[in-house]
């Protein structure tokens, strides 16, 4: 079995004095700290970073090298896997442990996105989708697709992810790591304005995540150096699934993807979705939620919205959904989301998410998404030590 036993985390947002290599140093250096090792037990470091071309930096596993003179000569490796290139990092150190090529491994996400113009960010994302037939279109623009074919199947579904858009942004205000800690109506959600404007129809700015700066970092070890720590949280199962990249040979609203990763990681930890008690979603629009809630087994396809109806996925409901306010208001660092989002549920099925926290939370789930549901990554978290 694999264990996280520590973690780091910068703040997400604009991080104008800090460069690729001071969020990894920074991130780093803090998971070490907290996990209480030394790098000197490290094995080998996996670093998750999606588009090299936003910035100057395009080695930047090796910048790990920075956290500490110790970890010279360890092996460290890049990897990229879109808007789940965090997650990627995860998996393949958690794999390098379980071959019983290393005992401890130090997982780094990482992006610096906010210091060119938007339109310069949204072309680098879009290299994600599939060129063939799909460039030149931006990421707001595809998911644009998902909820118009969601609207056009079952009705307009604005109010829905307003509901969505409200609740994250409310959530985030009790994350000190969230790059915007503000409260919206569902109102102003709702409705387009001069200050909520349409980015890509019907999807408004408060519809999408936002773009950002940030680390984090996990310090992931096996079962026998857990007499070496003071807490960990078992990684119960994982699941990796990747589907066919062009859009027009799939149901997209079937989110199969999503789907299956999800419920492998359901089959292999034992559990249904019934037995969780809290997760953090890809949130990157408002209608990747939407589609995650059926994903999830939490409604059947077109009756989402009737999750928002109750208390369900908001905080203090049975199941809250992204109570680090998600990527809508924590932000998308994109390298570094995967890592965040197993960050914040290991904190909260330990009890140390501070004011995030679900009381009672000891089971949860990590659903982390490359490019228009390609690249999917499911993880159920089981806290094991405090």
């Amino acid at each position: 079995m694999v264990n996280i036993v520590g973690w780091g985390h910068t703040k997400f947002g604009k991080l104008t004095d800090m460069s690729v290599e001071d969020m990894i140093v920074a991130a780093g250096r803090e998971a070490l700290q907290d996990a209480g090792l030394g790098a000197d037990v490290i094995d080998g470091v996996w670093v998750g970073h999606f588009n090299a071309g936003l910035v100057g930096d395009g080695f930047p596993s090796s910048l790990a090298m920075s956290i500490d003179p110790a970890l010279r000569f360890k092996p460290a490796t890049r990897l990229e896997n879109a808007c789940a290139s965090g997650s990627a990092a995860v998996f393949a150190a958690r794999q390098a442990i379980l071959s019983g090529e290393c005992r401890a491994a130090l997982v780094i996400g990482v992006e610096k996105m906010t210091h060119l113009p938007t339109p310069e960010v949204a072309a680098a994302l879009g290299h994600a989708a599939y060129q063939k037939e799909e460039a030149g279109l931006s990421f707001p623009g595809v998911f644009a697709m998902f909820a118009q074919a969601y609207f056009d199947k079952y009705g307009d579904h604005t109010h829905a992810l307003a509901k969505i858009a409200a609740k994250n942004h409310g959530n985030s205000v009790n994350n000190p790591l969230a790059q915007l800690q503000k409260p919206m109506d569902e109102a102003f959600c709702a409705e387009v304005s001069d200050r909520n404007p349409i980015i890509a129809a019907p999807l408004k700015k408060t519809d999408c995540s936002l773009v950002s700066d940030g680390a984090a970092a996990l310090v992931l070890v096996s079962d026998d150096l857990l007499g070496d720590v003071s807490k960990a949280v078992k990684m119960r199962a994982v699941a990796q699934v990747n589907d066919i990249m062009p859009m027009s040979q799939r149901d997209v609203l079937a989110f199969e993807g999503p789907r299956r990763a999800i419920h492998q990681a359901y089959d292999r930890a034992g559990i249904t979705v019934n037995d969780l008690d809290v997760a953090e979603v890809h949130d990157c629009f408002t209608i990747a939620e939407l589609l995650i809630y059926e994903a999830m087994g939490l409604a059947r396809h077109g009756h989402a919205a009737d999750v928002l109806e109750g208390d369900m996925v908001h905080a203090g409901g049975k199941l809250p959904v992204n109570l680090s306010g998600g990527l809508k208001a924590k932000g998308h660092p994109v390298g570094a989301t995967g890592v965040s989002m197993h960050t914040l549920i290991a904190r909260q099925v330990l009890g140390q998410a501070d004011a995030m926290q679900h009381p009672g939370a000891e089971l949860g789930l990590v659903f982390n998404m490359g490019g228009s549901g390609v690249a999917n990554y499911a993880s159920v978290l089981e806290g094991i030590k405090a």
